[in-house]
């Protein structure tokens, strides 16, 4: 199964608008401005998924229970978590603690279960059907053992739809997030976009 350039084009503008709406949503979480820059676009194998980290990182994975059938993989800098977090509980996003805790994974999954839940609605509306999401599952990973393991599977590495987006908060956070889509989840969202697009 593979997607065509246009897809992929489509993907990418689905992700543009509903992570858009979910900066908005995490701007007001964090009281900074956030911006989300166009994003890029790929197909990529399932080990090159982290190749744009290195140390740590947390893994947020959210499951579609209602509309879509899949799931959607957020990865975020280990650094930029804590930085979220202090903002939220109200510091200044500067003086931050040295190493992520449960409690930042708490605050972790709530920023992204706002952010997430906006952008299903954004994408309930582009794809013309009701959508829910599972709470987020939020994991801090070994980005070095995580790709060692992979690439030992190489040979059935299954493939996915790699959105890279450049994240700034404020004068605080410039990182790069990352969307992962598998690709039958991917090619179901361009069919439901194609579609409510020729009934419009």
């Amino acid at each position: 199964m593979e997607l065509t350039k246009e897809q992929i084009d489509v993907l990418g503008e689905i992700g543009n608008i509903s992570m858009g709406n979910a900066a908005t949503t995490l701007s007001v979480m964090l009281n900074q401005r956030v911006d989300i820059t166009t994003p890029q676009a790929e197909i990529i194998g399932r080990s090159a998924a982290l190749d744009d980290y290195e140390k740590t990182c947390i893994f947020v994975q959210i499951h579609y229970i209602k509309g879509l059938t899949g799931n959607n993989v957020l990865i975020l800098q280990e650094k930029d978590i804590l930085k979220m977090t202090s903002l939220m509980m109200g510091g200044d996003g500067i003086n931050i603690d040295s190493e992520v805790t449960d409690l930042h994974l708490s605050a972790a999954s709530e920023a992204m279960n706002q952010m997430m839940g906006t952008s299903a609605t954004s994408m309930a509306t582009m794809l013309g059907t009701e959508t829910d999401i599972s709470t987020p599952e939020v994991n801090r990973i070994d980005v070095e053992s995580v790709k060692l393991f992979e690439k030992m599977f190489a040979d059935t590495e299954e493939k996915f739809l790699k959105i890279s987006f450049r994240l700034e908060v404020g004068e605080l956070i410039d990182s790069t997030m990352v969307q992962l889509y598998p690709l039958p989840f991917a090619t179901q969202m361009v069919k439901l976009f194609q579609k409510n697009k020729a009934e419009e």
